[in-house]
C-alpha cells in the first residue's frame, strides 16, 4: 500500500470511526513503525498525510468537599498515595516510583527524579503527611529487611547504575516508598524481585472511592494533580511557583488552570437577575412608629 491507501485508512479513522486525535496519532505511529522498522521502506510521502489537530480540554478539578469525601473512602497505602498526589501535585507514576532517598524529612521536601521530559524537580512534603509517611516507610522497611533475609534480588535501578554499583539495588536508600506487597517477575530480565505499586491498582481503588462518595465527575489519579494546581491558584499562589511545582517547561501549560478559576468573568446570569425577588422599599423608623397597632 502507498500514500493513497494509508491516507484513506487514516481518514476513515478520523471521519467514520471518529477516534480522538491521540488515537489517530497512535495509528500513524504504528504505520510508521511497520514501514520503517519491519518492511524497511522509506516513506517520504508520510509528511504530507493530514493529521487532526488536538483540541485542548479544560482539566477536571474536584472541589474540596469532593476530595474529602473521596479520601474518606480510601485507606492504607492508597489513602497515603492519594493525599501525597494532591498535596504535592505529583503524577501517579512519580509518586509510585519514589525512592526512600528522595524523601527529605528534615527539609520537608521530596525530590522527583526523571519526571516528564527527564527533568528533576523538588516539591513540598506536606506537614500533615510527615508522620503518616514515616509510619508507612517503617512498614516498607520491614519488607526490605525480609527481602534481604530471603536473598531476593535488589530493586530495579535506572540506566546502568546496576552495573556501576552492583549492590545499590539491595540498599534501603534505593528501596521503593510504595513497594508492591508481592514479588513479581521482570518481563525484560526475567528476574523475580519487588517492584513499586501498580498504577492500575491505585486507579481502581480511587474509582471505587469516588463512586461510593457520589462523585460523578470523570476523574482519575491525574485529577488530583489538576486539583492541586487549581486550589493553589485559588489561594493566591504565584503562577510561576505553581509552574515549578508541576514541572511545566512553559508557563502557558500552567495557564490552563486559570481558565478553571473563571466563572463567566464574575458576571451574574441574566436568569438570576430576572428571577431575583423584587427589592422591598426602604422603611424608616419614623414610618414604622406611625403605623397603627
Amino acid at each position: 500500500m502507498g500514500a493513497p491507501e494509508v491516507e484513506a485508512f487514516l481518514t476513515h479513522l478520523a471521519e467514520v470511526r471518529q477516534v480522538s486525535p491521540s488515537t489517530h496519532k497512535q495509528a500513524l505511529a504504528a504505520l510508521l513503525f511497520l514501514y520503517r522498522e519491519v518492511l524497511k521502506m522509506n516513506l517520504p510521502w508520510m509528511a504530507e498525510v493530514g493529521r487532526p489537530r488536538a483540541v485542548r480540554r479544560l482539566p477536571v478539578v474536584l472541589t474540596t468537599d469532593e476530595l474529602q469525601r473521596t479520601l474518606a473512602g480510601l485507606d492504607g497505602g492508597a489513602l497515603l498515595l492519594a493525599q501525597l498526589l494532591y498535596g504535592t501535585g505529583m503524577r501517579v507514576m512519580e509518586g509510585l516510583r519514589l525512592r526512600v532517598k528522595d524523601v527529605d524529612f528534615d527539609h520537608g521536601a521530596i525530590v522527583v527524579r526523571e519526571a516528564k521530559g527527564g527533568k528533576d524537580r523538588v516539591v513540598m512534603l506536606p506537614v500533615t503527611l510527615r508522620e503518616p509517611l514515616r509510619l508507612h516507610m517503617a512498614r516498607a522497611h520491614a519488607l526490605w529487611a525480609q527481602d534481604r533475609a530471603d536473598g531476593v534480588p535488589g530493586v530495579e535501578l535506572p540506566h546502568a547504575l546496576a552495573a556501576k554499583y552492583p549492590r545499590a539495588g539491595e540498599s534501603w536508600a534505593w528501596f521503593w516508598v510504595f513497594p508492591q506487597a508481592t514479588l513479581s517477575t521482570d518481563p525484560r530480565s526475567g528476574v523475580r524481585r519487588r517492584h513499586h505499586g501498580y498504577a492500575d491498582t491505585f486507579r481502581r481503588a480511587l474509582n471505587r472511592a469516588m463512586r461510593a462518595s457520589g462523585v460523578t465527575k470523570p476523574a482519575s489519579p491525574h485529577t488530583l494533580r489538576h486539583s492541586f494546581a487549581t486550589h493553589l491558584l485559588q489561594r493566591g499562589a504565584d503562577i510561576r511557583t505553581v509552574q515549578e511545582l508541576l514541572g511545566h517547561a512553559d508557563v502557558s501549560t500552567t495557564m490552563i488552570y486559570t481558565h478553571v478559576l473563571k466563572v463567566a468573568g464574575g458576571v451574574p446570569s441574566p436568569l438570576d437577575v430576572l428571577m431575583a425577588p423584587t427589592a422591598l422599599p426602604h422603611v424608616t423608623a419614623e414610618q414604622v412608629n406611625a403605623l397603627p397597632l
